[in-house]
């Protein structure tokens, strides 16, 4: 059984390796791991001037069904885990404002903007994307989409920024789809070009589900590279072609699966030489969520979220980071879990700023 599909825009490669059978399973959960593994013993102070942005904004949640699928209250857990466990100082906190709709429109169809906008949006394009349109639903949105640009454009001054929401990939030109209304990693990419402050743009897409939205968006566009690295037999059904897709068979694991990133990666920055990486740092390979068919376990993730930061920054490259997906009926434990990328972005901030004094990007 191979456990990797990769597909080209060219269609030319198809590539296979060998699965494990028995996955191995964690020791620790994953509050353990991180107290016995990525502890960091460093002051308020030191975070303070290691100066990491953090994305926040308590309108990332709304009025919800608590029974809902998408866990809306994760995203105020994601900032409570990062407050209590000292992670983050509240002076690296930073509140973003409503996306501008004419920001939306560069990605968008102006049609479709206004009907989400003033709630005209018909009863099937509301049951594709998960939601029942409300004014909360737009709000939370706009907010969220707003903390992902404000995200990648701290990124060009730091070097690194961190959402606690985004990862919208599944939003296309003229509707939304999968829990997506909006796709605020393509409006970043394209406020980033309006404001002439990148050329080119490789969005790294590491969330469970193909980035289908974003691939369609951009499939015309060669200054932005899209590379998903996806569960192959999951959802969306029909996958669009994104400029790379590493398609991963049921059940792979940590080794395989970082082996793949590693491959691929590293060239990809070579080659395309992005002026910023906009990367979705999906929990939902995770092998506890509920809807992701992959087997990493917390360190697995931990390492794939490392790595990424590490290779982008120490290249010169500025990252900007966005939660994605994830899918579990703990709420604690699914915030908890997407705090992985901000606590290895501080890890990754403290590792080079002590090797080169404080700087500035």
């Amino acid at each position: 059984m191979s456990t990797l599909i990769i597909t080209y825009q060219s269609n030319l490669l198809i590539n296979s390796h060998s699965e494990k059978k028995n996955p191995e399973k964690p020791d620790n959960s994953l509050i353990e791991y991180i107290e016995t593994q990525y502890s960091f013993n460093v002051s308020v102070k030191r975070m303070e001037i290691n100066g990491l942005p953090i994305i926040h904004h308590d309108g990332y949640v709304c009025e919800f069904p608590i029974r809902h699928r998408f866990a809306m209250r994760k995203f105020h857990g994601v900032l409570r885990f990062l407050k209590t466990d000292n992670v983050i100082s509240m002076k690296q906190v930073l509140e973003p404002s409503a996306i501008d709709p004419d920001f939306l429109k560069l990605v968008h169809t102006p049609d479709y903007v206004e009907r989400f906008l003033s709630g005209n949006t018909s009863v099937e394009e509301q049951r594709l994307t998960g939601f029942q349109w409300s004014t909360g639903i737009v709000s939370r949105c706009r907010l969220e989409t707003g903390g992902t640009l404000l995200a990648g454009q701290l990124a060009m001054e730091h070097g690194i920024a961190c959402s606690t929401g985004g990862g919208t990939h599944h939003a296309f030109p003229s509707h939304g789809a999968g829990y997506c209304l909006l796709n605020d990693l393509a409006v970043t990419a394209a406020v980033l070009f309006k404001e002439c402050q990148v050329k080119k743009v490789l969005i790294v897409d590491l969330d469970v589900h193909q980035g289908d939205g974003t691939a369609c968006i951009f499939s015309d566009n060669c200054a932005v590279f899209t590379f998903s690295m996806h569960s192959e037999k999951n959802y969306p059904l029909k996958k669009q072609m994104s400029d790379m897709d590493v398609g991963l068979v049921t059940g792979i694991t940590d080794k395989d699966y970082l082996a793949h990133l590693h491959s691929y990666l590293p060239w990809l920055l070579e080659s395309f030489r992005p002026d910023i990486v906009l990367y979705d740092a999906g929990v939902d390979p995770h092998e506890k969520d509920e809807l992701g068919k992959l087997n990493l376990t917390d360190n697995g993730l931990f390492q794939r979220d490392f790595y990424v930061i590490n290779l982008c920054v120490s290249r010169g490259i500025p990252v900007a980071t966005v939660i994605g997906g994830g899918y579990d009926k703990d709420i604690n434990m699914l915030a908890l879990r997407h705090t992985i990328v901000h606590r290895a972005a501080i890890k990754e901030r403290i590792c080079f700023t002590s090797s080169i004094g404080v700087r500035t990007w």
